[in-house]
């Protein structure tokens, strides 16, 4: 139990009272001494001479007592709380010994751990220095072996390309004897799993030989010194280079063999079997024949063979020899069995069927030939798919069989030069029917309708890149007929327009214009929609002849032939239209009067704008001629130049001077249009003035004389009498009532139009009414008795002018 130690009084108590008396208790505080450095630590405070009293007080309580006071010690000892402090010291004495030995044993672990990390430290940095050297002894190695191989390589490869063409003689049927090569039977078949594999061996000896000899170059120049000289010594790798050549050829003509003889036979088992050509084969029969039925046989064994060819195009020409050779064997031979049938088909057409449905026909047969005829090339030339490939187009197309350009639609096989050649040679069947019979045909409506019908199929033709051969077939023939089109064109504008004459009864104007009437009775209503379009023919018939032909011309080349060559047309024939129009005008003028001849020409020459505007062209070009005015003089400054250079390469070249001074070129700009509608207003100036003087001719000489003098000589004026205006007045007035009548009649006769009739009535009545208003000014200044003027009489005159401009005022609302 621990003790409690006594209160405090409030006296001072002496440490004395607690100090160690037995020899025990001083003996542990020596060994509490010894650990805890009492006396080192008393040292330490009187070395540092900063210690209180209090604490030296302290330090001398603490320290070991001297040896005097051993019975003081042993006596305090026997205190019970003394001793169970000195126990509890004791403890804690011991308690930091353990520690202190604990703490020695770690530092001593520490530093042993120390030790070990460095020595493990120095062991990996040799480690990595000697993995280093050794890493660099492997890399060096390695590329010492990697040399060692190449150089094995290089050493063997020779000894390969040797031994190949040594043991790969035999296989293809080659003998070497010396200088002398032996063709035989060969042991391997161009069908074997392994010939692919020998054609790369043979491929790779030409190389490599050639490369080592210097190429054929070398070795043609060897041999030609061999037959030169006597000497039989020849470079190793030039003679196995011609042996090595020498056994490409022969693997080559296996291939060529099988593929460019089989179809040669082929060909001809199949001309023999239908007897081609002498009994052409019908086009409905021709896909199910032995023409396709047997070259599909041979296709799948002929197109592995010729993969095996394309593959190796850039192994050499021979190669390219080789699929060039195939290529014009296959076209050749599907030439001679396909022509003679596929002319004899276009003739059969177009007995049948006549020219124009016959060139439907035979373009329609011609796009699916062609069609099937590519189909047939790619089976043999074309690059076959995949088999996965292959099994998903069948599954998505539903199993059922596509053709071969759709199979390899990315392949350009069928552009071919060969081919393509092949494709027109057989088309060019329709271009040479079609030219037979159009080259005789003369109906503008036939050769439209030739073209119509071969652009429609051309552009069908066209929308397809396997059937191109038959859309330049097709606009070769198009471009035929739109030649001898423009040709019949031209010679019926030259016929019907230009050279035109006309008869008495081509201008039997207005006649021609009065309906004829027909049977009496009333028309039924089914009739009605005839009578519309015998209205319309009629008034077609009426149209004067050279202004028909041009209208019916135009209208049918038009969209036909080309756009400039229409406006070029259409250009030359209106201007040739308005001359033949201004001609039958001149002679209606002579034999029915200035009246039918003005409404004629405005007549057609309004329905010749009228029908020209829906064609939308501008009839503008410019015409450029050759001047040779100025060609004597140039001449005779040529010969009088003594010095003259002909043969200098500059611009002062004699022949250039004599040319650039004696030719000159003229342009001139034609308008048609512009030509059109100047004729056309002119004409209606000249119905205009004609109008007016036909009716009031004698007021408009007055008129004229009046607006020429002043007022006061007009009043005295001796053609402005009283009875001479009145005269003059009277008789305008019964111009008026007979050739306002007429007038108005042959208007409506001429011109159904009343908006036109009115729109050449205005400038008449115009004229007139103002030419009545000068004349009132006129009445109205003159003086009675001067000229017989009086009041009386000027009423009279007034009333006639009111009565005059009244009339005319009447013929144009009558025109209305």
């Amino acid at each position: 139990a621990t003790t409690t130690p006594p209160r405090r009084s409030s006296a001072n108590v002496s440490y004395e009272t607690y100090a160690p008396r037995s020899t025990a208790q001083v003996s542990r505080l020596s060994r509490i001494a010894a650990l805890t450095a009492g006396p080192t630590a008393m040292a330490f405070t009187n070395h540092q001479e900063s210690s209180k009293d209090s604490s030296s007080s302290l330090l001398k309580a603490m320290s070991p007592p001297p040896p005097s006071a051993s019975l003081t010690m042993s006596a305090l000892v026997q205190d019970p709380a003394v001793k169970e402090t000195m126990e509890k010291a004791t403890h804690e004495a011991d308690h930091l010994t353990s520690l202190l030995k604990h703490t020695t044993s770690l530092k001593l672990a520490l530093r042993a751990s120390i030790n070990i990390a460095e020595d493990i430290s120095n062991r990996h940095a040799d480690l990595i220095r000697h993995s280093g050297e050794l890493s660099a002894a492997a890399d060096r190695l390695q590329g010492e072996q990697a040399v060692l191989v190449k150089h094995a390589e290089e050493i063997g490869m020779p000894l390969k390309h040797y031994d190949a063409v040594d043991s790969i003689g035999v296989l293809v049927g080659v003998l070497f004897k010396g200088k002398t090569v032996v063709r035989g039977l060969a042991k391997v078949k161009v069908d074997n799993d392994d010939f692919p594999t020998i054609l790369d061996q043979i491929d790779d000896a030409v190389d490599f030989f050639g490369r080592e000899s210097g190429g054929k170059e070398v070795l043609e120049a060897e041999l030609k010194r061999q037959k030169s000289s006597s000497s039989a010594q020849v470079s190793g790798n030039i003679e196995y280079y011609r042996r090595s050549l020498a056994l490409q050829e022969a693997a080559l003509y296996l291939i060529r063999e099988a593929v460019v003889d089989r179809i040669s036979t082929t060909t001809s088992q199949v001309a023999s079997a239908l007897n081609i050509p002498k009994i052409p084969i019908a086009a409905d029969k021709l896909e199910a024949s032995l023409i396709y039925t047997r070259f599909h046989g041979i296709s799948s064994r002929s197109n592995r063979l010729l993969a095996l060819v394309r593959k190796r195009l850039h192994r050499g020409d021979a190669y390219h020899e080789l699929l060039q050779l195939c290529r014009t064997t296959y076209c050749s031979s599907r030439e001679s069995l396909l022509r003679a049938t596929i002319r004899n088909h276009m003739d059969k057409l177009k007995d049948q069927h006549g020219l124009v449905g016959m060139t439907r026909l035979a373009a329609v047969f011609l796009i699916r030939l062609c069609t099937v005829e590519t189909a047939m090339y790619l089976d043999f030339f074309g690059e076959k798919k995949q088999d996965k490939e292959e099994s998903k187009t069948g599954e998505e197309g539903g199993g059922s069989k596509t053709l071969a350009s759709q199979v390899v639609s990315d392949d350009g096989t069928y552009y071919d030069s060969e081919f393509q050649s092949y494709l027109s040679s057989l088309c060019s069947a329709l271009h040479r029917t079609v030219r037979r019979g159009v080259v005789t045909v003369l109906d503008l409506d036939t050769l439209c309708q030739i073209v119509s019908v071969l652009r429609e199929e051309r552009s069908m033709a066209s929308s397809s890149p396997t059937t191109i051969a038959a859309a330049r077939a097709i606009s070769s023939v198009i471009e035929d007929s739109q030649e001898r089109l423009i040709f019949c064109a031209t010679n019926a504008l030259t016929k019907e327009v230009i050279r035109f004459k006309a008869t008495p009864s081509d201008l039997n104007y207005p006649e021609k214009l009065n309906p004829k009437p027909e049977g009496g009775g009333e028309a039924k209503e089914g009739e009605q929609a005839d009578d519309a379009v015998q209205k319309q023919l009629q008034v077609y018939e009426s149209w004067f002849p050279p202004m028909r032909s041009v209208l019916k011309i135009l209208s049918k080349i038009f969209r036909v032939v080309e756009p400039r060559v229409f406006e070029d047309i259409a250009l030359q024939s209106v201007q040739s239209c308005t001359k033949c129009l201004k001609d039958g005008a001149a002679y209606i003028q002579k034999r029915k009067g200035a009246l039918d001849a003005d409404l004629f020409l405005v007549k057609h020459l309004l329905t010749l704008r009228e029908q020209l505007s829906p064609f939308d062209i501008d009839l503008r070009s410019v015409e450029r001629q050759l001047d040779f005015s100025d060609a004597g003089k140039a001449v005779s400054r040529f010969l009088a130049n003594r010095n003259r250079r002909l043969f200098s390469m500059t611009t002062e070249n004699a022949l250039v001077t004599l040319l650039r001074e004696g030719v000159s070129i003229n342009e001139e700009s034609v308008d048609s249009k512009r030509d059109l509608e100047e004729a056309l207003r002119q004409a209606c100036n000249d119905f205009i003035e004609h109008t007016c003087i036909s009716m009031a001719s004698d007021v408009l000489d007055i008129v004229g004389q009046q607006l020429s003098l002043s007022n006061e000589a007009l009043v005295d004026a001796k053609f402005f009498e009283a009875n001479k205006i009145k005269a003059a007045l009277e008789k305008s007035s019964e111009l008026v009532d007979a050739k306002g009548g007429e007038m108005t009649t042959q208007m409506k006769l001429y011109l159904d139009n009343p908006a036109t009739q009115s729109i050449l009535l205005k400038p008449i009545a115009r004229k007139i009414t103002k030419s009545l208003e000068e004349m009132r000014k006129g009445v109205n200044i003159a003086l009675d008795g001067t000229n017989g003027w009086d009041s009386e009489i000027r009423a009279e005159v007034v009333t006639l002018i009111d009565q005059v401009e009244a009339k005319v005022k009447a013929c144009v609302k009558a025109a209305k």
